[in-house]
């Protein structure tokens, strides 16, 4: 992609009405649109790291046995006052509105009950089960104050998945797989060595819930851990009694602050029993369905990934989710012959698979480099007439700033092998 083709447009100042480091950096480097408070749009650079962690999600949730579909966000109130949660009593999120014809509908902040009665039509016996059924669904959620930049917004893209089981027994082996697929999201997004898997509340559906909260200062959430034992407990079920469920002494579950970027629940037959969700067992008994809900944000996800990775220069990307592998950037671009070269270059590059960013713009080598630096592509390639001279390229790594010279060919031989590896 060539830089002055890009549908973008950096900035030298934070924002003035944002206080997340994400949201300021996010919009800096315009990977964002901020369009009212708790909402925004996704440009070109921040579609395509959102698009890259959907597909991680996407890969694994497959690999567990997921099967994707598509439901709509409009929802039936019936269905909800079925399960009692269509009272702004008892939920206070529902973003509600009407038809012209004065039905009323809501927007849907959770997919439970469509889950549930959609299955119906596919659930009648126990040759039907188990099932894994997802899908990445825009969600409303009446936040009363929108905070934390894209990692708690008012609009946002879930992946929520469900299953759904013939008993507790395999129930339990369905909900340990999906635990372990989100761990290889995590990992494979790069932030896997600072999430844990951490004990919350079950609420009436179990005795606990499992979240995925990953240590990051900005987070919102406190969380004590013991990284010997690889356990963790929300602060809000820490007590001696959880401790001594779980086997820990309350000398070993450091405090720190925690951002979550998952969670899966035990449903039992919460919302199987009143939707009439059930199945004949092997004895012609009919007897409810036994659910699950397991739920990832992306845009949260790469939320947290800003604020645990960024520094004072801008964003740095992982490699599993950055926009461009490579960003190339063209120096003495007045000089015919030095930009059909960096030309030539970026060409050999993406005929070989590499993604890159070509800045090709007419612009002092300072400001590109600061903005290189802002958008935070793994790696940085300079080609200059200087570097033409000497026969190599000067080539940064945005983690660490290590800045190694290498020939056309270690260049070529080099990307190619990462994007080998990547695969």
């Amino acid at each position: 992609m060539q830089q002055s083709q890009l549908f973008t447009k950096t900035r030298k100042e934070a924002p003035s009405d944002e206080v997340s480091k994400n949201a300021q950096l996010l919009i800096r480097a315009g990977y964002i649109h901020k369009e009212i408070a708790g909402v925004y749009s996704l440009l070109p650079l921040g579609r395509i790291v959102f698009e890259n962690i959907k597909n991680i999600v996407r890969e694994e949730m497959n690999v567990a046995g997921g099967e994707e579909v598509s439901l709509s966000a409009l929802q039936d109130p019936e269905l909800w006052k079925e399960t009692d949660r269509w009272n702004d009593e008892k939920v206070d999120v529902w973003f509600k509105t009407r038809l012209q014809n004065g039905t009323e509908l809501g927007l849907g902040f959770t997919h439970e009950e469509p889950m549930a009665r959609m299955m119906k039509d596919h659930i009648s016996s126990h040759k039907d089960l188990p099932r894994q059924v997802y899908h990445f669904q825009k969600k409303f959620r009446n936040e009363t104050r929108a905070k934390s930049g894209i990692m708690r917004t008012r609009e946002f893209v879930m992946k929520d998945l469900y299953t759904f089981a013939k008993d507790e027994e395999e129930h339990t082996a369905l909900y340990e797989r999906m635990a372990e697929a989100y761990k290889n999201i995590f990992d494979r997004i790069g932030i896997g060595d600072k999430t844990f898997k951490t004990f919350a509340s079950g609420g009436v559906f179990s005795k606990y819930s499992h979240e995925f909260q990953t240590i990051v200062d900005a987070g919102e959430d406190t969380i004590y851990v013991s990284k010997e034992k690889g356990i963790a407990i929300n602060e809000e079920v820490y007590t001696p009694e959880v401790l001594k469920d779980l086997g820990v002494s309350e000398d070993e579950l450091e405090k720190v602050e925690a951002s979550e970027v998952g969670n899966i629940f035990s449903l039992g037959t919460r919302f199987s029993e009143p939707l009439g969700l059930t199945f004949k067992n092997e004895a012609g008994e009919s007897v409810p369905v036994v659910m699950g809900s397991y739920g990832i944000g992306p845009a949260r996800i790469m939320g947290v990934v800003t604020e645990l990775f960024s520094d004072e220069k801008g964003l740095v990307w992982p490699e599993s989710i950055a926009p461009f592998q490579v960003h190339l950037v063209g120096l003495n671009g007045e000089d015919e012959e030095i930009k059909d070269y960096t030309n030539g270059i970026y060409s050999a590059l993406t005929a070989r698979g590499v993604e890159v960013l070509y800045d090709d713009r007419d612009l002092r080598p300072g400001e590109k480099f600061a903005e290189s630096d802002l958008l935070g592509m793994p790696y940085r390639v300079v080609v200059s007439r200087r570097t033409k001279e000497e026969g190599q390229f000067e080539v940064v790594t945005r983690v660490t700033g290590e800045t190694r010279m290498l020939s056309e060919e270690e260049l070529l031989q080099d990307f190619v092998t990462n994007e080998e590896d990547d695969d």
